[in-house]
C-alpha cells in the first residue's frame, strides 16, 4: 500500500505546494547540502545526516514549511516558508522563505510560489505582516522578494559563529503589510 498523499496547502498555475514528511528526508538533505543553495545561509557548508535529521528535519516537518512540486510532473523543487514569527500571535505576522533545487533557479518558480503564499497569508490566514530576509548580497533573493511585493526595510548586521562572504555587507529585511496589499491587487 503507498504511503498516504501529504496534505495540499495550495496550488498554483505550477506548483503544487504540500506538507514536508519524513519520505522527503533524502531530498531534504541533499538541497542542504547544496553548496550553491546555501551559499548565503551558511557558506555552503555540508551537513551530516544525523545532524540533519536531528536538528533540521523536525523543524521542515512543523508548521510554516511546504514542500513545492511541479503540478505536471510531480517533479520535487525544494521548498517555501510561510511561517508565523511568534507562535502565540499565530498567523498575524509570517515570514517568507524558498530554497528551491539550482536545477529549477531562473524558472520563476520562487515569484509564483511566494506570490501566492502572499496572497493566501492576507486572504484565508489573517496576516497582518509577511517579512522576509536575506544577506544583502543575494540579489537574486532580494529580487524574488520584490517580486512578490515585498519592499525593503532594514539593512542589518548580526554576529554570526561564521563569516561568510558578503556578511561584511549585512542582512536585509522586506516587508509587506495586508494595507499594502490591498492598494496593490487592484493594479
Amino acid at each position: 500500500m503507498p504511503p498516504p498523499t501529504p496534505p495540499l496547502f495550495l496550488e498554483t498555475a505550477r506548483l503544487r505546494l504540500r506538507d514536508c514528511v519524513e519520505a522527503d528526508l533524502d531530498r531534504l538533505l541533499a538541497l542542504d547540502n547544496d553548496p550553491g543553495v546555501k551559499r548565503f545561509i551558511d557558506g555552503g557548508v555540508p551537513v551530516a545526516p544525523e545532524s540533519f535529521r536531528a536538528e533540521t528535519l523536525p523543524r521542515l516537518l512543523g508548521r510554516g514549511f511546504w514542500a513545492a512540486e511541479e503540478r505536471a510532473t510531480g517533479e520535487w523543487l525544494g521548498w517555501f516558508e510561510l511561517r508565523p514569527l511568534n507562535a502565540e500571535a499565530g498567523w498575524q505576522v509570517v515570514e517568507l522563505g524558498y530554497r528551491l533545487h539550482r536545477a529549477v533557479w531562473g524558472r520563476g518558480y520562487a515569484t509564483e510560489g511566494a506570490r501566492a503564499l502572499v496572497g493566501k497569508a492576507f486572504t484565508e490566514l489573517g496576516t497582518e505582516r509577511v517579512t522576509a530576509n536575506t544577506m544583502a548580497v543575494n540579489t537574486g533573493s532580494r529580487r524574488v522578494m520584490e517580486k512578490a511585493g515585498l519592499t525593503f526595510v532594514r539593512t542589518y548586521f548580526e554576529d554570526w559563529p561564521e563569516a561568510i562572504e558578503g556578511s561584511e555587507q549585512g542582512d536585509v529585511e522586506y516587508a509587506l503589510t495586508r494595507e499594502e496589499w490591498l492598494r496593490t491587487v487592484g493594479d
